[in-house]
């Protein structure tokens, strides 16, 4: 899928989204970690330190699992996943390992991006879509509770991300 957005007056940018390749395993993951670092969380809690970080696209390979990355000119940009949540039953999805580099926030590829993850868990069948995130990342919550994510008072599952400070469910 190709997507162009407008940045303003003048500036446009085509955004290509698609189903993670091996190839593209060690720049998202510099890209998780870019961001991570960005917001004081690289280290141990957050997904900094989970073991798939740099094998997406083996992690993802699953019928009920999907990694997506945003691609522009050829290079990946930002990049989200949909799994099942580990700990709960087989009808609630994780929204998993989403970031984006500066240069594309706010320019409607995360709202592109997490409108295909979702329609991707209905077609899986979930029926609950949750995430854990932080407070400080302000772009990132507003566009969850722009999508209709709901705040939650503590975390449910065991994602092993324990650092987190914001937690979010959607009803499919």
């Amino acid at each position: 899928m190709r997507i162009r957005l407008g940045l303003g007056a003048e500036e446009k940018m085509t955004i290509k989204i698609s189903p993670i390749t091996p190839e593209q395993d060690a720049r998202t993951a510099q890209v998780v970690r870019t961001v991570l670092t960005e917001y004081g969380a690289n280290k141990p809690g957050f997904a900094w330190a989970d073991p798939q970080l740099d094998h997406l696209s083996q992690a993802y390979a699953g019928d009920n699992s999907q990694y997506l990355v945003a691609m522009q000119n050829g290079i990946v940009m930002g990049g989200g996943g949909i799994g099942p949540l580990e700990g709960r039953d087989n009808r609630v999805c994780e929204l998993q390992k989403m970031y984006f580099l500066p240069q594309i926030r706010g320019a409607g590829v995360g709202t592109a991006l997490l409108g295909k993850l979702l329609d991707f868990a209905r077609e899986q069948g979930y029926q609950q879509c949750y995430l854990e995130t932080l407070v400080s990342m302000g772009e990132a919550n507003g566009l969850y509770k722009k999508t209709g994510f709901k705040a939650l008072d503590k975390p449910i599952g065991n994602t092993g991300h324990g650092s987190c400070d914001t937690w979010y469910l959607l009803e499919l």
